[in-house]
């Protein structure tokens, strides 16, 4: 055990935050703490380190055990270049290494008990320097500034010139260069961009220590977290897993407790009918029944009404009108903003069902894409063409749908005119609306709060094609799980561009990827896009798949170097050779594709006359088709060994 929270309390006047928080980690956990906005995450944190003091309870540490703590709002004013000080972090082994040659230079005039002294000194340092990876800091300062997006360009900038996001990325990128037994980290992943995330998932599932972090990034939490903290109404719950692990057991808990309620208050229900009945006999025994049964009745302890019973929050989709199987074709579609061209002969097929989701990195034309297809921006070139009885519900950034002079619940009501005001009221509360939330104007909403109201909107429309962009932006978790929820059933076609990962996991089952300009297609979630997202995007544009760099390399040579002009040329040609290699083996393995599934319709036919029962007493037709049955399967088999051969290069 390297940490342990025992009853830890916490009030702020009359409001209490946490109310006897328990829970214990050991070396190396990766612990993720969790709750909404205002539960006390960041207050605990600080109750941890010290910087808050609880009003009872302990906060137990093991002996020597070091911390780093990266809060959400940090002041980091270091008047240093970014390499200068982030360098300063292994000061102990820069210091350790000059001593180190120091003694390599002063055992060179040394003998004797001097001499002696001198060498234990350095067995001590050459040691210790070992041990702490010494040979390898500038390595790891490099590593950990490229892995959080800095580049070599970047080394001597002064920090004082930086933005606040890139400030905070300095700040995190010492703590983890300083390696504490513990890492604190709140909400780590706000200034980062996909890429570094990535990084930083697998620096921190590898990190030796112990880590405690706060996010709301819930597939940043489910790659990096061991064990789950919740802190709900000021109390906490362990789960030993990571965030998945935790959404299913929070699930079944909900519904156990959801199913004890309804049993308990069918039971107490029974109970007053009889009681009731007996008092109708009016006769002494059945009254004392009555009574006897009223005292059994007041010392059973009452359930609390789960959440899930007290408000119907979970939304449920369903198109008014299924659209034909062929959603969106998109052919040879353009855009440029002036010089900024963003992509170019790009094309995109729907289909019904499907739940696509469009991502890639900001500025790559996501947005502009959904807007071309619902007719915001006109395209520069190619085609958007919808399918048969397609209805089209689009969720944009902006939010024009909305009337500003209308009440959050006239905008609903006025839309949906068949909605009971319960309804209403509960399809605003999945949506953070509440009580008297629901009689503000819209014109008096911040850009979250539209959003929210927007969202509600097409939750209930009767479109059966959602385009939908950064739908879960200003949504807390559990709003993003009654969406998710929703989505996951729904059985129209969804097409939608988010950043959140997990969000894009559970709902997509393809993803188009914007990159160089290009579209390249997975056909899986999430999961399955990280793990084949450079193979697949090779594969698709071979002319792209070599990096940037590569070809630049070639014709910087072949200019700068006029006695290497033959081995340029040798290269260049070599670099389109293996282009057209490539090339030349996705067009067989398509063709052996084409071949197998020919095959295998035959060899399904075949089958099924052997089946046939009007073939049973037919030796002859038999014999003859389990030949060509065995013949068509051998044939199979080598041609999927070929193509297994090609598909792995």
């Amino acid at each position: 055990m390297i940490l342990s929270i025992q009853n830890i309390s916490k009030s702020f006047g009359q409001d209490t935050v946490l109310k006897n928080i328990n829970f214990q980690m050991e070396p190396r956990e990766k612990v993720a703490l969790i709750g909404i906005n205002g539960a006390g995450k960041t207050t605990l944190l600080k109750i941890i380190i010290g910087e808050e003091t609880s009003d009872s309870g302990n906060v137990v540490i093991s002996k020597d055990t070091t911390f780093g703590y990266l809060s959400q709002h940090q002041d980091i004013s270091f008047n240093n270049t970014i390499y200068a000080e982030m360098r300063e972090t292994k000061r102990r082994i820069i210091d350790m290494k000059e001593r180190i040659r120091t003694i390599e230079h002063e055992m060179v005039d040394k003998n004797g008990a001097e001499l002696e002294k001198l060498l234990e000194e350095y067995n001590t340092l050459t040691t210790a320097f070992d041990r702490e990876n010494g040979y390898a800091y500038e390595s790891e300062i490099t590593g950990v500034l490229k892995g959080l997006g800095f580049t070599e360009a970047d080394y001597d900038r002064n920090i004082n010139t930086l933005s606040g996001g890139q400030k905070m990325r300095i700040a995190l990128g010492k703590l983890l260069l300083e390696k504490p037994d513990i890492l604190i980290l709140d909400e780590p992943t706000n200034h980062l961009d996909t890429d570094s995330v990535s990084w930083l998932e697998g620096f921190l599932s590898a990190y030796p220590g112990a880590v405690i972090v706060v996010s709301h990034d819930r597939y940043f939490i489910d790659k990096v977290s061991t064990k789950i903290v919740e802190i709900d109404n000021g109390v906490s719950a362990v789960y030993k897993g990571n965030y998945s692990y935790y959404a299913s057991e929070k699930a079944k808990i909900r519904a156990a407790r959801v199913k004890a309620y309804l049993n308990q208050q069918k039971e107490i229900q029974h109970q007053e009918e009889v009681i009731s009945k007996l008092k109708e006999f009016n006769r002494e025994k059945s009254i004392k029944r009555a009574e006897s049964r009223e005292k059994l009745l007041s010392k059973v302890e009452r359930l609390e009404k789960p959440e899930e019973i007290s408000a119907d929050m979970r939304l449920s989709l369903t198109p008014v009108t299924e659209s034909g199987e062929d959603v969106l074709l998109v052919e040879g579609l353009s855009k440029s903003f002036g010089d900024n061209c963003l992509f170019n002969d790009i094309s995109i097929d729907i289909k019904r069902g499907e739940h696509v989701a469009l991502i890639g990195g900001n500025g790559t034309g996501k947005t502009t894409i959904l807007k071309i297809i619902n007719h915001i921006y006109r395209q520069d070139s190619g085609s958007v063409t919808l399918g048969a009885r397609v209805k089209v519900g689009y969720f944009d950034q902006e939010h024009h749908n909305l009337d500003p002079e209308n009440t959050i619940f006239d905008e609903i009501s006025d839309s949906f005119p068949d909605l009971t005001n319960t309804k209403i009221r509960n399809v605003l509360a999945a949506f953070l609306f509440t009580g008297d939330d629901v009689f503000k104007q819209i014109k008096d909403l911040s850009g979250g709060e539209r959003g929210r109201v927007s969202l509600a909107k097409l939750m209930l429309s009767p479109a059966n094609f959602l385009i939908l962009d950064e739908p879960t932006n200003h949504l807390d978790i559990q709003s993003k799980e009654i969406l998710e929820d929703a989505l996951a059933d729904y059985k129209g076609t969804v097409f939608f561009v988010s950043h959140d990962r997990y969000f894009i996991n559970r709902i997509s089952t393809r993803i188009l990827e914007l990159r160089s300009k290009v579209l390249t297609n997975y056909k899986g979630n999430y999961d399955y896009y990280t793990l084949h997202k450079d193979e697949l995007f090779s594969l698709q544009h071979p002319t792209r798949g070599i990096p940037a760099d590569t070809e630049n390399v070639l014709f910087k040579k072949a200019a700068s170097q006029t006695d290497t002009k033959s081995d340029s040329k040798e290269e260049f040609l070599r670099f389109k050779a293996e282009q057209a290699a490539m090339k030349k083996r996705e067009n067989e393995i398509k063709k052996l594709e084409d071949k197998i599934s020919i095959l295998e319709e035959k060899l399904a036919e075949i089958s099924k006359m052997i089946e046939d029962p009007a073939n049973a007493t037919n030796s002859a037709k038999l014999t003859e088709l389990s030949t060509e049955h065995e013949k068509v399967n051998t044939e199979l088999e080598e041609l999927f060994l070929r193509w297994t051969e090609l598909s792995e290069g």
